[in-house]
């Protein structure tokens, strides 16, 4: 295992990160993904994704919501969409 400039970077930069999150009250969730951290964010009408990887480089995906909310009844459609 090398720790030498990127990696440090990599967890100065997320060190950095929760400590913004924390700062301003917002929930984050942890996890190990393949060969990152990530860190899963949820802020009204968004969902976060963002990886700090064992290379150095750092990933972001956003999830955004329409605003629209549905009942009960979409669920039978949720799972007819992403059913085997």
């Amino acid at each position: 295992m090398q720790i030498g400039g990127i990696v440090l970077e990599t967890i100065k930069s997320f060190v950095e990160f929760l400590e913004m999150l924390d700062k301003r009250n917002i929930y984050y969730k942890l996890s190990k993904i393949r060969d990152s951290i990530m860190v899963e964010v949820a802020v009204p009408g968004q969902r976060w994704e963002i990886e700090f990887m064992s290379n150095g480089s750092i990933e972001i995906e956003k999830f955004l919501s329409d605003g629209e909310i549905y009942g009960y009844s979409e669920i039978k459609k949720m799972f007819e969409d992403f059913s085997e």
